[in-house]
């Protein structure tokens, strides 16, 4: 894993378009803005979880729908 300190306003740039940008941080949290194509899924890593259990226990249609909103 590569672990980066950014300040407020840097960027992080992934290949040729994905970049991921620090909004804002405080109380030990961070605020951030990811740009990417529209065919990358960007999500939670909560919700990726979720939706994987999903697809695992319940119809794979019911999570594609999540997916999809």
């Amino acid at each position: 894993m590569l672990v980066l300190t950014r300040k407020q306003g840097e960027m992080i740039r992934i290949g040729d378009g994905i970049v991921i940008k620090v909004i804002s941080s405080g109380r030990g949290k961070a605020k951030i803005g990811i740009e990417a194509p529209g065919d990358v899924r960007v999500l939670r890593g909560e919700l990726a979880e979720a939706l994987a259990a999903m697809k695992e226990e319940e119809a794979p249609s019911v999570a594609n729908e999540l997916i999809k909103n």
